[in-house]
């Protein structure tokens, strides 16, 4: 299958672009950097584009069989639009081209909820600091993102990721729709579960949460490794 991944340079993007390529598929890799992008394969092609310029957007996709979104900004109390504007570009571009089926990477925070697993520190303190504060305009535009998929008539499915680790491998991650009690998401499992979805139906025009069970950190280990990871 033709796969086209925006945000192909970001830590899920690469991972997912590894994958694709492990599967078989044929993959376009969408970066604003492509110098930088570190995969080659013989069945990998690397365009540079950024996600508000729909000339370039167009031609990344042109020959895809399903698009794949990865794309993700750094927390900033500044506006973003990234999130919906290239969504926005993207699905108008498919729909010139008449591609249907996009998956699109979102959070468990567009939504917040009680997570079983997350406890008084997450549920009561953490989640809706960063939701009001440092995440607020990260979300806000995020919940664009959906409605604009969900008022699309694409074959669209939204995958809300909890709190990103890294991992040495994909586990037997779960699946839940709309919201998922646990709270972790390795990027390799976001990534597996993002390629999942090109031949599964089960989550046609639904919002699916992701989560790790296996191998994931404490609260306190994710964010001490977050809070010291470099680039």
């Amino acid at each position: 299958m033709k796969i086209t991944v925006f945000g192909a340079n970001g830590a899920t993007g690469r991972l997912l672009t590894k994958q694709a390529l492990a599967a078989g598929h044929t993959v376009t890799a969408v970066t604003r950097r492509p110098a930088d992008f570190p995969i080659t394969h013989e069945r990998l092609r690397v365009v540079a584009a950024d996600v508000h310029h729909a000339p370039a957007v167009d031609h990344a996709i042109e020959d895809a069989d399903v698009v794949l979104s990865t794309l993700g900004v750094p927390f900033t109390r500044k506006p973003i639009t990234v999130y919906s504007d290239g969504i926005r570009t993207i699905t108008t571009a498919m729909s010139r081209h008449g591609i249907k089926r996009v998956v699109a990477v979102s959070s468990s925070a567009t939504e917040p909820h009680h997570h079983a697993d997350g406890g008084f520190l997450l549920n009561r303190v953490l989640q809706p600091m960063v939701t009001a504060t440092i995440g607020k305009t990260t979300y806000a535009d995020m919940r664009r993102m959906e409605r604009h998929l969900r008022d699309s008539d694409l074959d669209w499915t939204i995958m809300r990721s909890s709190g990103l680790f890294d991992a040495p491998a994909v586990t037997s991650y779960a699946l839940h729709e709309n919201q998922a009690p646990g709270i972790f998401t390795s990027r390799a499992d976001l990534a597996a579960s993002l390629l999942e979805q090109i031949s599964d139906t089960r989550f046609l025009r639904k919002t699916v949460a992701v989560t790790t069970t296996e191998g994931t950190p404490t609260l306190f280990q994710l964010m001490r490794r977050e809070a010291f990871k470099k680039g």
